[in-house]
């Protein structure tokens, strides 16, 4: 016998389990089944594919035993087994930050929180809910030793060498005297048909049932049988005419440990060429790992009904990974490599397919803009990503994604905005930005709002990544109003304005002479009505929000891009500054107006001392 500490977090897990997440104590059973699936998963998978497991004869099948007197629930499985070390590892450890972030992750609501314990892979420790000790005994297939775990959830837990007569695991729960409905044959066929009805193993309970004898005056007897309690059906291989809606639910639940109902789910089976069955479901809430670099992908592949992997990151692009679902194909081997998956052009074949289709199930949802939008309001964010890499499906995306806007309150569409357009109007305009009330009120807009022009309000980081990619919908330019190649489509081409801009030029000249080291240009701004000046960038040159990211991104050593700085003429200072180009002052003033664009474009000013003496020293002069 050997005494073992639990790993830290799993002794903070467990009193949260014990004393806070109790409201929904019946996913422990759907959790220590779905255990058993995977480990019998794991031993199909090796039965058909390692020689070393090819002659071994078991059936697969998941067992419930009720002991009343003794106040025990057994739940047994014929999986792969666990060895010593196995026990150790998964019964003690947690693997990767799954706890810490389970941690980080609680709301305070009990039974929102319950629902989290799945989605982190820590669902064995939620059977404490209901027991205050638990046995595992468990014999690896292959192996001729078996051991025994016992924890009373106090800190510690044995593990003993034992005997056991066939490989896999057997969980004993000596439950708490205030949850005895536990030990009710009803109660539990309840939770499986609930949360496991679909599991694709057998899962098999005694059942006492009364017997009716013909005899006139007989009386009736009690017999014991063992019943299957659950379908045991893999449901994406069904048609969909047979399945019912509380049916995919219930199965969706079942694979994402998530409590709440998926927004819309597409099944489909493809014949012909190619055969495989796919079963995709939108969630109605983000997981919580959905902007971690090790997120849990959400899609198991199966090939011929056999589970291959649920750990493959390249079934469906990253910017779908909130997608849950079964993808079942036909015509791959069983035991294909992950280096043979992410090669393989049938499986590159039907991840083109599954990626149009859902795509096209978005696409029919917004047809219902109230669902549409709780959908993006959760997901939009991520679908964003797509307009980076995924060239082939650009315009469907561009379709989907949504933007804040300068003239309406929610969320536009690119063809919402297009429908609304100007005659005259040549471009669909957008500005980026941390924050929707600095760009609402940024400079850069002004001209357009005088001129009742839409700007769409990117205020996500992901904007300043994907829409320099974008650069049309629907055969309309897509342009940020921060670049310098939009001053001829906003600029009222007046002679006047082409006289008076040549007058212009002396104190042009002299703020391009101080202003040299900090700015590529300066020139007269055709986007002004209110602010006396303004940062736009040269075409060819990211602007202050794509540098921001690149330098996020790891890229320190990009080169010192120079914005241009444009001035307002008919501005009160400007209008100044012409009646004495020689001014003393000129020099401060057009480092004021510098430092006072680069604020509204929200940059910092790198030299607050020499900002401060320049305000001083204006402020003075005016008193």
């Amino acid at each position: 016998m050997s005494k073992h500490q639990f790993q830290t977090e799993v002794t903070q897990l467990l009193n949260l389990m014990i004393h806070s997440l109790y409201s929904n104590k019946e996913i422990f059973l759907r959790e220590l089944i779905s255990n058993s699936s995977d480990a019998l998963d794991k031993l199909n998978y090796l039965a058909l594919t390692d020689e070393k497991y090819k002659n071994l004869e078991y059936t697969p099948k998941i067992s419930i035993d009720i002991d009343k007197e003794a106040k025990t629930l057994t739940l047994s499985d014929t999986g792969i087994g666990m060895n010593e070390e196995d026990l150790v590892e998964n019964l003690g450890t947690i693997a990767k930050s799954g706890t810490k972030s389970f941690i980080q992750n609680l709301s305070g609501d009990a039974k929102k929180d319950s629902s989290l314990i799945g989605q982190f892979g820590v669902g064995f420790y939620s059977a404490f809910m209901v027991a205050n000790k638990i046995e595992v005994t468990s014999r690896k297939a292959g192996e001729e030793d078996a051991y025994i775990w016992v924890s009373e959830a106090n800190g510690e837990y044995e593990i003993t060498k034992t005997t056991k007569e066939t490989h896999g695991t057997s969980i004993k729960l000596y439950l708490k005297d205030e949850e005895s409905e536990f030990l009710e044959f009803y109660r539990i066929e309840s939770i499986i048909k609930k949360y496991s009805n679909h599991i694709p193993f057998g899962i098999w309970m005694d059942k006492e049932e009364t017997k009716y004898s013909d005899k006139e005056g007989e009386e009736p007897t009690k017999e014991i049988n063992n019943v299957q309690v659950n379908k045991a059906s893999a449901l994406w291989r069904l048609s969909k005419t047979d399945i019912k809606d509380e049916e995919y639910k219930d199965f969706y639940k079942q694979i994402s440990h998530d409590s709440t109902d998926p927004i819309l789910w597409s099944h489909t089976k493809a014949e012909g060429t190619l055969e495989y069955s796919t079963l995709f479901y939108i969630p109605s809430k983000a997981p919580m790992d959905l902007f971690r670099m090790d997120y849990q992908p959400g899609v198991k592949l199966y090939v011929k009904r056999v589970f291959i992997t649920d750990d493959e990151k390249e079934l469906l692009p990253i910017y779908l990974r909130f997608v849950k679902g079964i993808i079942d194909a036909e015509d791959l081997p069983l035991n294909v490599s992950r280096e043979i998956l992410q090669q393989n052009r049938i499986l590159e074949t039907i991840k083109k397919a599954s990626v149009k289709k859902i795509l096209s199930e978005l696409k029919k949802l917004q047809k219902d803009k109230e669902k549409y939008l709780e959908f993006y309001k959760v997901f939009g964010r991520v679908l964003k990503e797509g307009l980076y890499g995924d060239f082939e499906n650009r315009d469907a995306l561009l379709e989907l994604v949504m933007f804040k806007s300068s003239k309406r309150e929610g969320l536009v569409s690119l063809k919402e905005y297009k429908d609304a357009m100007k005659e005259d109007q040549k471009s669909i305009y957008y500005i980026t930005g941390e924050e929707e009330a600095l760009l609402k009120n940024s400079p850069l807009i002004e001209q357009f709002k005088a001129k009742d022009i839409e700007v769409l309000l990117l205020d996500e980081d992901v904007d300043s990544i994907v829409m320099p990619m974008v650069h049309e919908y629907d055969k309309t330019p897509i342009k940020p109003v921060n670049n310098s190649d939009i001053d001829d489509e906003i600029k009222d081409e007046k002679e006047e304005d082409k006289e008076q801009e040549a007058s212009y030029q002396e104190v042009i000249v002299k703020m391009k002479e101080i202003l040299k080291d900090d700015a590529k240009d300066v020139k007269i701004s055709s986007r002004l009505s209110d602010s006396p000046s303004v940062l736009i960038y040269d075409k060819n040159d990211p602007d202050f929000q794509m540098q921001q990211m690149l330098k996020q991104m790891g890229q320190d050593n990009l080169p010192k891009v120079k914005p241009i700085l444009e001035v307002n003429p008919k501005h009160e200072i400007f209008v100044k500054l012409m009646k004495d180009a020689n001014s003393a002052l000129l020099h401060d003033v057009s480092y004021l107006l510098m430092d006072q664009a680069r604020l509204a474009e929200g940059m910092k000013i790198e030299d607050i001392s020499g900002f401060a003496k320049r305000l001083n020293k204006i402020i003075a002069k005016a008193l």
